[in-house]
């Protein structure tokens, strides 16, 4: 179960705004990278992630290149989840692959705001929307998925299943 305030962007999120290329010519640290996070298109947006934060999304979340370093820079960041009403494919995988949780979840665009607080229970693919007490389904996650984001990624979940960690 996750919870936390949402910070809310609109639809073709681009990984170039999730994190602008001029600074993984600079680090690939992903601390130094969170601090970049979503700067361009919220100059605030480290400082406000603070404590945990879920982001919501519509349409093709995750457009753009392939960086991998973009989802890494959200958990970093201290994003807990996305939801969205869709994601470029290649953002979905690079997230599941380093442990960030995202979920489609139809209907989050218009009926989650600015601040409100949810809670996710990724297994049974509902949101809740503690604030306007209502509760959203999204796609479930497959299993294999699941034991992925709960070892920490897929580099951590192959370890632990080739029994190397």
């Amino acid at each position: 179960m996750l919870s936390g305030k949402v910070i809310k962007f609109g639809d073709n999120v681009n990984t170039d705004v999730i994190l602008p290329g001029r600074y993984l010519v600079l680090t690939l640290n992903p601390e130094e990278l969170a601090k970049h996070a979503m700067e361009g298109l919220d100059p605030t947006f480290s400082g406000r992630v603070r404590g945990g934060t879920i982001l919501a999304g519509g349409k093709n979340f995750g457009c753009g290149s392939s960086r991998e370093e973009a989802p890494l820079a959200l958990k970093h960041a201290g994003v807990k989840c996305v939801l969205a009403e869709s994601f470029a494919r290649i953002f979905f995988r690079n997230a599941i692959n380093i442990g960030l949780p995202v979920l489609e979840c139809p209907g989050v665009s218009s009926k989650v705001e600015e601040g409100d607080e949810l809670t996710v229970d990724l297994r049974a693919g509902e949101v809740r929307n503690q604030t306007k007490k209502l509760t959203l389904h999204a796609t479930q996650l497959p299993e294999f998925i699941l034991e992925t984001l709960n070892d920490g990624g897929l580099i951590e979940h192959l370890r632990k299943k080739l029994g190397s960690k």
